[in-house]
């Protein structure tokens, strides 16, 4: 996987990075937590074409577009007919009837923020799109929403292995750590947006 994806980016550069990260949000078997390290690992080789802030923006492009198919999916078929095809084919794309339940019960705990927090969740950032779509979510905000959950998602990912230099892979190994803390974070953050608006409209 790695020699693919090493590959892939030397070949097509931006390009290739972008493609990696549709194609890791079609099929959850190819990790984003390889994809951006390494991508911030080759930008801080001599002579690289490859800079950090073009392969943040084009990893980030490419995880949109890889959303939207999972978008109408959900909301062209609905859960029962996702998760029946699920389980017929789903082995092929590392996708299972259980997966699908994951992602719809983490819509249904956070509602439409869950696509916010989801992009920042190994194993639901994936499949997000899907409740969002079953549940009819506006396209704005499900745009909006996971715009900025996949910036810092990539970001996060990118810069870690622009740190590491050739020990990028131990982001994957870390990341549920890390994902946990910038989770905690961002909803830390949140909820001391929301306590100053409540107080400022209180006085």
């Amino acid at each position: 996987m790695t020699e693919w994806i090493t590959n892939t980016m030397n070949s097509l550069g931006y390009l290739g990075i972008g493609l990696l990260m549709f194609l890791e949000n079609l099929f959850p078997p190819i990790p984003s937590e390889l994809i951006m390290p390494l991508a911030g690992y080759t930008a801080t080789l001599p002579n690289s074409t490859i800079q950090v802030i073009p392969a943040i923006a084009v990893g980030v492009v490419g995880t949109i577009l890889g959303a939207i198919p999972w978008y109408y999916a959900g909301l062209l078929l609905g859960q029962q007919r996702l998760q029946i095809l699920a389980g017929r084919y789903g082995k092929w794309i590392g996708i299972s009837g259980d997966d699908i339940d994951k992602s719809v019960t983490w819509f249904q705990k956070h509602g439409s923020k869950a696509v916010l927090f989801g992009r920042l969740v190994p194993g639901i950032r994936t499949l997000i799109s899907i409740p969002a779509g079953i549940s009819k979510m506006p396209l704005v905000p499900f745009f909006l929403y996971s715009t900025i959950g996949t910036v810092v998602w990539v970001a996060l990912l990118t810069y870690a292995g622009y740190f590491l230099g050739k020990n990028y892979d131990l982001v994957e190994k870390y990341i549920d750590v890390i994902t946990k803390v910038v989770v905690f974070g961002v909803l830390i953050a949140i909820a001391v947006f929301i306590g100053y608006r409540l107080r400022r409209k209180s006085h």
